[in-house]
């Protein structure tokens, strides 16, 4: 089988990344590194003997072998890139999040869907063993139904030239619960706080509220000022709870028989009613083993394989467009001092037409 000829467009934090994986991505051959900085590109792609460095988007783009494009560039700059890419008859794979702007994430995806290419998200954290297997426990009602969700990102990280800590970090969360929450399970509405006490100019931490359409809650807390580092996650179910710790490495994973159970009894007296209808069930905890593997080559090897089989990838522009959504409502819920802000249906229902074979969102 021939390879895909594929171009990388960003040589800086996570372009370099890109280059690593696709390299090592058998159905993928790297043509191209495309950035502004031709000696940044250069340094990148020194030990690739059979890689190019060009400063040109246009030279990409008018090379016939190059049929796919991964952006990582700036966010700001990615509406014109993927417009550019969709319209020369590329497929694209794109950095979170996937335009700056939900009006043009739509046009982008339909773009795409119109000219039969497929256009994916890099939503790097879909594709770990522990949050694939979340979302098989979640989606296989192994934990019943979903009751809350608790997510911390925080870290002593960079602060950002262009976007706030909302719009770095959030898409992280917002792209997870995405992928593991069942389909009848969609946010409803949002609010935020945020703040900035070092006065660099933009949000350095933020809380965010999602409420969920099955009555469910979901809090997300991002900061860039915490001297420590924290990658937690728990889902709490009407039958079990599951606790993501990314960190600790030798049980990221663990499934907890343990919650509240409401009782029968609506008759009794109201001074009476919680401390019949409440009861505390505590089980066992089970820790899964999980295969340790590297996210972004999962993420290079669905994007090959979604060319080749003529389908939409797991991670794909709707996806994209339902995170841009949210992150939309939320930074208008920041600028209204914290105000709950609904989320229009017709906007987070958007699904692809089913006319691409394969066509899957399981």
């Amino acid at each position: 089988m021939s390879r895909i000829g594929l171009a990388v467009v960003g040589a800086g934090y996570w372009g370099p990344n890109l280059v690593r994986t696709a390299m090592s991505t058998p159905s993928l051959g790297l043509k191209w590194l495309c950035d502004l900085d031709l000696a940044r590109a250069q340094g990148v792609t020194g030990p690739y003997a059979n890689v190019q460095a060009t400063s040109s988007y246009d030279q990409v783009l008018a090379d016939p072998d190059v049929a796919a494009v991964a952006i990582a560039t700036p966010a700001a700059t990615h509406s014109d890139l993927v417009r550019a890419a969709l319209e020369a008859g590329k497929h694209v794979l794109v950095e979170k999040p996937l335009t700056d702007s939900v009006a043009e994430a739509v046009k982008l995806a339909e773009i795409a869907e119109d000219s039969g290419l497929v256009l994916m998200c890099d939503h790097t954290y879909c594709y770990t063993p522990a949050v694939q297997r979340i979302r098989e426990l979640i989606r296989g009602g192994e934990i019943g139904e979903v009751q809350f969700v608790d997510s911390v990102r925080i870290n002593l990280g960079l602060v950002q030239p262009d976007v706030d800590v909302l719009w770095d970090l959030a898409p992280h969360d917002l792209s997870i619960l995405d992928f593991v929450l069942p389909d009848h399970v969609v946010p409803v509405a949002v609010a935020a706080h945020a703040a900035d006490p070092i006065g660099a100019g933009r949000a350095c931490l933020a809380y965010m509220s999602v409420w969920m359409s099955n009555g469910a809650l979901a809090h997300i807390h991002v900061n860039w000022l915490s001297p420590t580092k924290i990658r937690t996650t728990v889902i709490g179910g009407t039958r079990r709870t599951i606790v993501w710790d990314d960190i600790n490495a030798s049980a990221r994973l663990s499934i907890h028989d343990r919650g509240v159970d409401r009782q029968p009894g609506d008759s009794l007296a109201a001074d009476k009613r919680v401390e019949a209808l409440v009861s505390y069930r505590v089980g066992d905890v089970l820790v899964p083993a999980l295969p340790e593997r590297e996210p972004l080559k999962a993420v290079m090897a669905e994007f090959a394989s979604a060319i080749t089989e003529d389908r939409l990838p797991l991670t794909d522009a709707w996806s994209g467009l339902r995170v841009l959504a949210l992150l939309e409502a939320a930074s208008r819920s920041v600028e209204e001092d914290g105000a709950r802000i609904a989320i229009a249906p017709e906007v987070i229902g958007r699904t692809p037409a089913s006319r691409m074979a394969g066509a899957r969102r399981n």
